[in-house]
């Protein structure tokens, strides 16, 4: 939003995270391609897209992407769980040491196959002159991995044994990726609920023509045209019915569960379904102008609003990363100083930089704005803004 914002010509920016939209107001002459490098440059991946609605992405690229985030999680759980164990049966009184070789191997994919998305988050954040939860995620974790590794081959050449945070790093790796895991599953239910009612409006009209009726792409239906529904059909576009009479169940829009009568000189909506009779509709708006698609655009700009509480959240953000990374600094110095062991100061910078990542209030707030609007719309709830 931020990057967005400073593009001249641009005037209000409104970003879906549900959706993975953003919405601009712009004045003349901002080109898509200016939008796009600003988007770019501040470390994110942009398609362009040129369609009339603001129709969320499918369902399949969606599925793909949840069976990659769940694969990588198992992965990462039963990397870690090994590393833990001997810290669980401590509470017991039992006290078991893994090989450090063997915690190495374990901590290794975590921190740089599973956990590579974050270094490649954070590096295009820090190209981008700011700083964000992935940055300190790969900091936090690097230091403690690093230091782990140093010991290890310091401990090997002294022939001692040493205790490792191999277990601390790939831990706090599993767990962010949980927050992923979850952040996804939350957006994907949420896409589904708009989804659900753009299942409503049909991909095709009847559109009668010279006494003929022909099959018509709903993107190639024009105002004024005549549009024949058949019994059972949905309707596919606004307008006033001029021929035949019948009965409409209008629920999706009216809630009303009873089909209401309709006859020449009535209004229908895009998504009723023609319950007997053959009707002829005058096409008075089609697409992105129809009453379902307003509603649809009603539940998306709801989900991007921000609550009160975000706009704070925003701006504590601007600063929240480069602080937090000053606090770890002090601290490693301070530390370091004060007891003349480089280890207690690396592993307490570590633990700021690590209780620092996952900054539940710019999580939590949006997700529950977003699953919250998506749950009421599927219930037919429609809520005007955040």
């Amino acid at each position: 939003e931020k990057a967005l914002k400073a593009v001249p010509g641009v005037l209000n920016v409104s970003v879906n995270l549900a959706t993975e939209k953003a919405q601009l107001a712009i004045i003349p002459g901002v080109t898509p391609r200016q939008l796009a490098d600003a988007v770019q440059q501040a470390g994110y991946e942009v398609r362009l897209d040129n369609t009339a609605t603001t129709a969320p992405a499918s369902s399949k690229p969606n599925s793909w992407w949840q069976a990659r985030e769940t694969r990588h999680l198992l992965l990462a759980v039963l990397l870690s769980v090994p590393l833990v164990i001997p810290m669980i049966v401590s509470l017991a009184g039992i006290h078991v040491m893994i090989p450090g070789w063997i915690q190495w191997a374990l901590a290794t994919p975590v921190q740089f196959w599973l956990g590579a998305r974050f270094y490649r988050a954070g590096w295009k954040a820090l190209k981008a002159g700011a700083g964000n939860m992935d940055l300190l995620v790969a900091l936090g974790t690097s230091a403690g991995y690093g230091l782990s590794v140093y010991q290890l081959f310091a401990s090997h050449a002294q022939h001692g044994q040493t205790h490792f945070y191999f277990e601390a790093s790939a831990v706090v790796i599993t767990l962010v990726l949980l927050g992923k895991w979850l952040e996804s599953r939350a957006k994907h239910h949420t896409a589904a609920a708009i989804r659900a009612l753009q299942a409503l409006q049909p991909a095709t009209a009847w559109v009668r023509q010279g006494g003929q009726d022909i099959e018509t792409p709903i993107d190639q239906v024009k105002p004024g045209d005549h549009v024949v529904v058949k019994p059972g059909e949905r309707v596919p576009v606004d307008g006033i019915i001029q021929e035949g009479q019948t009965h409409m169940d209008e629920s999706m829009i009216t809630g009303e569960s009873l089909p209401v009568s309709k006859q020449a000189g009535d209004k229908v909506t895009s998504g009723a379904i023609n319950a007997e009779g053959l009707v002829i509709i005058d096409t008075e708006a089609v697409g992105a102008e129809t009453t379902l698609a307003r509603i649809i655009r009603l539940v998306e700009s709801a989900q991007a609003a921000k609550a009160p509480i975000q706009r704070l959240v925003d701006k504590v953000s601007g600063v929240f990363v480069p602080v937090v990374i000053v606090i770890a600094l002090a601290t490693f110095g301070g530390w370091w100083w004060y007891s003349g062991n480089i280890e207690q100061a690396i592993i307490n910078a570590v633990a700021v930089l690590v209780i620092a990542c996952p900054c539940a209030l710019g999580l939590a707030t949006p997700t529950a704005i977003i699953a919250g609007t998506g749950v009421a719309a599927q219930h037919g709830i429609l809520i005007k803004d955040a």
